[in-house]
């Protein structure tokens, strides 16, 4: 559900300008649990994930090579295969009669509704910090899985201008989706209204609108929020995440001062990569520090938190009663009684991951063990990289601060 909420009053400047004073909010849906009915730990829909993850940054990383060349890679960054489900994990998903893999509807992302052109047709998307370009379903699609979603129409919007190029991606099912590229005078996230936004009417599956650097587009062109802030739609060069079991929400042009606690801990970030990549952080267990030097990428378009895995079994190496669980996906256990205590640290206080985000569920019913989210698993982005999803951004209050080029952590309130 896309609602607009009214937390300050909206200032109209003299060029007839609307901007929010103070910010805008947008409800998200909350993804879904990895964590089944019964309490154990759905490894089959956490494979889905992952293997979703690593072919979303193998793109990211084709991007930017198009787009700035390897040297802008992290060192030990590698354009990976492409990743594919196993074939009896697919079969598994499909007598649970779940949703087609890479569509939004099975609750792997945080979605919330947009509009596109004159008069608006209406998309579920992804806001996504991890990518960069906007596509939706085109009316032409005929596939299995666009038959519920909203397509978009090119000849019923007035203002929709069909550009040069195509856009094409690839995912985890080996599907290929591609389409034609166009500007549209409208696009509108929460009353926020754009003019001229690049994005692909694609043939195939989802929808997304993300906010990571245009250096990882495959549009090569400015994201959704960009493209607000330099027509002054937005209060502040930043928007903010709150991702909780009820009220997410996606807050652009600042913060909601409602939902976080004392101050906001800034940390500036490599905007070279393309990503929201924070360096220096050091990982902890309890108070004793087990990895330093690292890169983290913020990415609310991730479920889990990934690390190298040398890096991911040191950490788990100093945990009393820890487990390989899954060593292709690596996925660690630990007692369920005795959860350990986990946090990153950039030079500032230590951002500790609760238990209950840390849990994703026995490792099987009347199990004592329990699935942790932090996994060991190299998906391309660098030797020293970690990837931070949802399992982190949870627990915190996240701000991404354009026109500083920093991200912001702060409590919950």
């Amino acid at each position: 559900m896309f609602i607009k909420a009214a937390f300050c009053f909206v200032v109209t400047l003299a060029v007839s300008l609307t901007i929010p004073a103070c910010g805008t909010s947008v409800l998200l849906r909350r993804r879904s649990s990895l964590t089944g009915p019964d309490g154990v730990f759905d490894h089959d829909k956490a494979v889905v994930g992952t293997v979703n993850t690593v072919n979303k940054h193998r793109q990211n990383l084709l991007n930017l090579k198009k787009n700035r060349g390897t040297h802008a890679f992290n060192e030990g960054a590698e354009i990976k295969v492409l990743a594919n489900v196993p074939k009896e994990v697919e079969a598994r998903m499909a007598k649970r009669q779940s949703e087609p893999l890479v569509d939004e509807e099975d609750g792997l992302e945080w979605a919330g509704t947009i509009s596109v052109g004159t008069p608006a047709q209406t998309f579920l998307i992804d806001f996504d910090t991890g990518s960069s370009d906007l596509w939706i379903p085109s009316s032409s699609c005929r596939s299995a899985a666009c038959t519920d979603k909203a397509k978009y129409k090119s000849s019923s919007s007035s203002t929709s201008v069909a550009k040069s190029g195509s856009f094409s991606i690839q995912y985890g099912d080996n599907s290929i989706m591609s389409g034609p590229i166009y500007t549209v005078s409208e696009v509108s996230v929460a009353g926020i209204e754009v003019v001229g936004q690049y994005f692909s009417a694609v043939t195939t599956v989802s929808s997304a609108v993300q906010n990571s650097f245009p250096l990882l587009s495959a549009l090569n062109e400015s994201p959704f929020f960009d493209t607000a802030n330099e027509l002054r739609r937005v209060a502040a060069n930043k928007f903010s995440f709150y991702l909780a079991n009820r009220g997410s929400e996606l807050y652009l042009g600042g913060t909601n001062d409602r939902l976080y606690t004392g101050p906001i801990e800034y940390n500036g970030v490599d905007a070279s990569t393309g990503f929201w990549q924070v360096p220096n952080a050091e990982i902890k267990v309890g108070a004793t520090a087990i990895a330093s030097n690292l890169q983290t990428i913020i990415d609310s378009g991730t479920t889990l938190m990934y690390c190298p895995p040398v890096v991911a079994k040191k950490i788990y190496s100093s945990v009393a009663g820890w487990k390989i669980f899954d060593p292709a996906n690596g996925y660690y256990s630990f007692p369920c009684s005795n959860p350990p205590r986990f946090s990153f640290n950039w030079g500032g206080r230590d951002w500790t991951i609760s238990a209950a985000n840390l849990n994703l569920g026995q490792t099987e019913i009347g199990s004592k063990d329990c699935v942790g989210s932090l996994a060991g698993l190299d998906v391309g982005l660098g030797s020293n990289v970690c990837l931070l999803g949802d399992a982190f951004m949870s627990g915190f209050y996240v701000v991404f601060d354009r026109g500083e080029e920093a991200v912001g952590i702060a409590a919950l309130a």
